[in-house]
């Protein structure tokens, strides 16, 4: 909804601001301008990313549109569930706790986590670090290092979206001149005609640089900067976990470790104490 109230003003402001000051709209309709900057545009998009890049960045525009980010009842889930796994691990058998973790679908425990069974890169991440906790051959220092470079790692692949669409907005400006360019020369084979067919001729050639500067800042670069924050914040959701886990490594208490990932979420979105001991001792949505 932000991004579509965002257009509204910009669009409003910036037609309305062109008529008033005399400006006539129909100057404005160029569609092969917008067919030559769009599509090569989009031409470039195709040739430069992978096919998994491409239908990545169509997912990553509606959650954008959508604003998809984590709610304070996700990071609340998340560390219920955190908080489950760890008393699970303190009062129980490795191969007891091992059927939670090589088959969550079954377990009750994450059953009542619903929304993280659904979550599938969340639901591993969680479920191969509570491995090797359990395993116990492991230092605290070697898997917050395995966790830092698996976060990366999953940043990295989360914002490919985002750099796609911004060599789109870099591009352009240029692809924009490019259309101002072979207008011009279209107007130049019209030196014969009256002046005021040359100069709507010049006129249609330099909409083509006013469009490719405006879909580039106006447009598309905004919305590849609505991605970024977006999806830096579903990842952000890795650290939660991270912090939580190597916290209780370190032999933090259950509920002290869930401290430790409380405190890395964003001030605006953070839980209460309370908030958190309620949702871990009413164990989840499906309790």
């Amino acid at each position: 909804m932000g991004i579509l109230i965002g257009m509204v003003v910009t669009f409003g402001c910036l037609l309305g601001g062109y008529v008033a000051m005399g400006g006539h709209l129909d100057v404005l309709v160029q569609p092969f301008e917008y067919v030559i900057i769009l599509g090569s545009s989009f031409g470039t998009f195709l040739v430069g990313n992978s096919n998994k890049t491409i239908k990545d960045t169509g997912k990553a525009m509606g959650e954008a549109f959508k604003n998809k980010v984590p709610k304070q009842k996700d990071y609340l889930e998340v560390l219920g569930l955190l908080h489950a796994l760890m008393r699970e691990m303190r009062s129980k058998s490795r191969s007891e706790v091992e059927a939670h973790i090589d088959d969550p679908a079954e377990s009750t425990i994450f059953q009542a986590y619903p929304n993280i069974l659904k979550d599938t890169p969340m639901l591993n991440f969680i479920c191969d670090y509570a491995r090797l906790i359990i395993i116990g051959n492991a230092r605290p220092h070697e898997i917050e290092a395995l966790m830092e470079e698996e976060i990366h790692t999953i940043q990295h692949d989360a914002l490919k979206p985002k750099h796609a669409l911004q060599d789109m907005a870099d591009g352009l400006p240029a692809l924009g001149i490019v259309a101002a360019v072979l207008g011009v020369i279209k107007a130049m084979g019209a030196l014969d005609q009256s002046p005021e067919v040359l100069g709507g001729l010049i006129a249609a050639a330099l909409v083509g640089t006013f469009a490719g500067v405006f879909f580039s800042y106006g447009i598309v670069g905004p919305i590849a900067a609505k991605v970024k924050y977006v999806r830096d914040k579903q990842t952000r959701v890795f650290t939660i976990v991270k912090s939580t886990l190597i916290a209780y490594m370190n032999g933090a208490m259950p509920q002290v470790a869930l401290e430790y990932g409380r405190k890395t979420i964003s001030a605006s979105d953070r839980p209460t104490i309370d908030q958190v001991e309620s949702e871990t001792i009413g164990g989840g949505s499906g309790a």
